[in-house]
């Protein structure tokens, strides 16, 4: 007969334990789970991606409920346990529901501190430990503008960068001086504030938080000192607290957390415990690695094989914030009797310290460059004698005998015992096996089968240096380019390089040309190829109605409702009383509201689509153009008002930008683009967060290029300086055609700076002044057929309009009427 196994918690560690002990001893256990929250074991390594937008909550489940099915694993979802009898064997949930056991895990995790403030309990002050958390934050950054995190660790910072690239306006407040000090020293907090305050974070270090205040709900936070932070929503993230009172109360031995021993097994014999909850030698842990070793130990245990034994770990920790590249492991403080290996570029915002006593590796953090992590953690682990490797040690593996030649790590001289991935503890051997045993070949079949980089993805690479050095000949590499769709092999590269090299000028053209295998393609590559096709031969390609998209045939949002929102053009954000009594009219007469977008232009939301050629023929009435806020085009200029109306400008950003709207308004580009000038360094124009910024200096103007808001907020690079108006339109003009000739479509610009790299893009667009003259020739050119405006071309320029613009939905209506 089955003994009976009660698992407490269906956290990561729990269900790795069950998941070790299913394959260790399938058939040894009845199997029962309780777990509080009412859903299946999903990946809390990334929470931070669904706070973030990057993944969804099916993107990040573990096991689902059909696993424990399929398992023949009782579930009780939703269901805390509140008693345990441990004469009697037996636990309790709040509602009365009982289990009997012979053995019993403790996987009851730990729960997120809340400091006992005055306010703490208000509407608006939320933890970050869990699904329901994230969603609570989610929630509440749709109806805020500003945030305060409390905590400047790793759980408080990937909060604050989610809520950020939320569209929400965050503060950090910190009570120590150093983000992370329980990771990083003075030199890497201060890199990595410096790299999260150009993003947009606002911090306040060494301070003390003493008051959250409101009355039905959460308004500011006042600090120590007096000062007062505005805030819709509070993030507590000061730490967590190892939940330990369902095992006080049935009397099994805690200090701060449950004491165990090298077996995970409690003081009960017939009780183990595992994860955040417990205690090891005076220790308590918050990192997932050292918790799935834990759950390998206890595995083998309760499988009865009886020879794993659990020491303590080495501690690594990393930031998943995009972008930020860091990694600390070990003792990074250092003390007597250990040496410092420093390296620090500033420049490039790259910094290393490796701390040596002896002859080993004691700690190391990385700033910028982790490349070489795995190997660092490894000569840790193993107690590696580094003595002959002490003077290159700070350059990494790649730089040692015969592996610098290729700038990779030697996976081939890697221990078996060598862990590549940390997040779920799996190894080198582990990979190789699994590739051995069961016939893997790409990238997926090892996700999928033994989990390593299928969590945050930092192991990627090594991951597939591995299925290289096993497969040899075998290994197909996972391309870094995919093929545009399934109706073709091609790449977007490839297609693009085929219109330019073949002179190809229309889609059916096109598709015969590269062999397409479906002769009308699919939603994604017709419109991808209409775009190659115009961009590349303006004036000569016919533009296919047909493969626009939805908006840009209707030229208007479709909204949420099946109604529309129209943009008309607002230059720089300037209007005047004939437009804005067309606008008025026009939401007058439908009996719709009038938004003011940020684009500094006004929007008429929930128009009908049969009322669409009628509210244009108001506008058109009074000049106004359409705003594309629907295309793959150049949308607006944001600019504030500059020098002339506000004494903090430096330059003329009001002019400059209906200049820089009147150029450019619509080109076709592979994505959405935006333009910023902003007068000053106050940067009112947010121009630092637009495809293309222009910044006010007293010399004249900084230009910066890639950046993006939304669910993915990136800080802009800094191109160059130039001197003059003339010359920011030469380098935009210049910058903008290089990314429309070479972008992909649906690729941002940022994506396609992040593909090529920086240097590339400076080399072409500033260092190359006769090349950047063509791109600047070749965008003015195709402006002729671009700026057009589609409300107007049926009427003034039908011929042109038939060629060079969709012709809409709506035209059909127009025509009819």
């Amino acid at each position: 007969m089955k003994q009976k196994l009660v698992v407490v918690g269906n956290g990561m560690t729990g269900m790795r334990t069950v998941e070790e002990l299913l394959r260790l001893a399938p058939d040894l256990y009845d199997i029962a789970v309780f777990g509080d929250e009412p859903h299946g074991n999903y990946n809390r390594i990334l929470l931070s991606s669904i706070l973030t937008g990057e993944k969804t909550f099916d993107e990040i489940m573990l096991n689902d409920e059909a696993w424990y099915v399929d398992n023949a694993i009782t579930f009780f979802k939703g269901k805390e346990i509140v008693e345990i009898d441990r004469i009697g064997k037996r636990v309790k949930t709040a509602d009365g529901i009982e289990a009997a056991y012979d053995r019993l895990l403790l996987a009851t995790g730990s729960d997120p501190i809340v400091l006992p403030l005055p306010g703490s309990d208000l509407p608006g002050v939320v933890t970050f430990r869990n699904i329901h958390d994230v969603e609570n934050m989610v929630d509440a950054a749709q109806e805020s503008q500003k945030a305060v995190v409390i905590g400047g660790g790793l759980l408080g910072l990937e909060a604050a960068d989610g809520l950020m690239k939320r569209g929400v306006d965050v503060t950090v407040i910190h009570l120590m001086d150093t983000l992370m000090e329980r990771q990083l020293d003075e030199e890497a907090g201060a890199m990595l504030r410096r790299s999260l305050e150009e993003r947009g974070l606002t911090f306040h270090m060494s301070a003390k938080t003493e008051e959250i205040i409101g009355e039905d709900r959460v308004s500011a936070v006042r600090l120590e000192d007096g000062s007062r932070i505005p805030a819709d929503i509070v993030v507590m993230a000061v730490g967590i607290r190892p939940r330990t009172a369902l095992a006080r109360r049935a009397n099994i031995y805690c200090d701060r957390g449950i004491v165990v021993g090298e077996t995970m097994q409690t003081y009960d014999p017939s009780v183990y415990a595992i994860g955040e909850c417990v205690q090891f030698k005076g220790k308590t842990y918050g990192m997932v690695a050292p918790l799935f070793r834990q759950a390998k130990v206890c595995a083998n245990h309760l499988a009865r094989l009886g020879y794993a034994a659990y020491s303590d770990s080495i501690l690594s920790t990393k930031l998943k914030i995009s972008g930020i590249n860091l990694y600390s492991a070990g003792d990074f403080m250092g003390g007597d009797g250990i040496d410092q290996l420093v390296m620090q570029d500033a420049g490039s915002g790259v910094y290393k310290k490796l701390l040596i006593r002896g002859n080993r590796l004691e700690g190391v953090q990385l700033y910028g460059d982790t490349a070489n992590e795995n190997w660092y953690y490894e000569l840790m682990r193993e107690k590696a004698d580094i003595s002959e490797l002490r003077p290159r040690l700070l350059f990494g593996q790649a730089h040692l005998g015969e592996a610098g030649h290729s700038g990779e790590i030697n996976v081939a001289e890697m221990s078996d015992k060598t862990e590549v991935c940390g997040c779920n503890g799996i190894t080198k051997g582990m990979v190789v096996d699994a590739i051995t045993e069961k016939g893997l070949f790409t990238l997926e079949d090892v996700r999928l089968h033994t989990k390593a980089s299928a969590s945050c993805g930092s192991c990627t690479g090594l991951v597939e240096q591995i299925l290289a050095a096993t497969l040899g000949g075998n290994y197909t590499p996972t391309p870094t380019e995919q093929p545009l769709c399934g109706c073709s092999d091609h790449t977007h590269d490839e297609v693009r390089q085929t219109i330019r090299e073949h002179h190809l000028t229309s889609i059916p053209e096109a598709m015969r040309f590269l062999e397409w295998r479906t002769p009308d393609g699919c939603p994604k590559c017709r419109p991808a190829l209409n775009y190659y096709l115009i961009s590349t031969w303006p004036g000569e390609a016919v533009d296919d109605p047909q493969s626009r998209e939805h908006n840009e045939r209707v030229h208007a949002n479709i909204q949420q409702d099946g109604t529309y929102s129209v943009v008309p053009r607002a230059w720089g954000g300037m209007t005047n009383p004939q437009e804005l009594r067309a606008v008025a009219d026009c939401a007058e007469k439908l009996g719709v509201p009038v938004k003011i977008t940020g684009g500094q232009r006004l929007a008429i939301p929930f128009v009908k689509k049969e009322d669409l050629p009628g509210v244009w023929a108001g506008l058109g009435k009074a000049g106004m153009i359409s705003g594309f806020a629907y295309g793959k085009a150049m949308r607006s200029v944001k600019s504030c008002v500059g020098k002339g109306l506000c004494h903090f400008g430096t330059q003329d950003s009001l002019g400059l930008g209906i200049q820089m709207e009147k150029t450019f308004w619509g080109a076709w580009t592979p994505h959405k683009f935006k333009m910023g000038v902003s007068g000053c360094p106050r940067n009112c124009a947010e121009s630092t967060i637009k495809d293309f910024g222009v910044v006010g200096v007293d010399s004249g103007w900084e230009l910066h290029v890639g950046g993006t808001c939304g669910t993915r907020v990136r800080a802009t690079d800094f191109l160059c300086k130039v001197g003059s108006d003339e010359e920011v339109t030469e380098y935009a003009a210049a910058f903008l055609q290089l990314y429309r000739e070479e972008g992909h479509y649906r690729e941002r610009s940022s994506a396609w700076i992040e593909r090529v790299g920086l240097p590339y893009v400076k080399e072409r667009v500033v260092e190359d002044a006769p090349g950047r003259a063509l791109l600047h020739e070749r965008f003015m050119e195709s402006q002729k057929y671009a700026q057009i405006d589609p409300w107007e071309a049926p009427v003034q320029n039908a011929d042109a309009r038939r060629k060079y613009t969709p012709l809409m939905e709506i035209a059909e209506i127009t025509t009819a009427q």
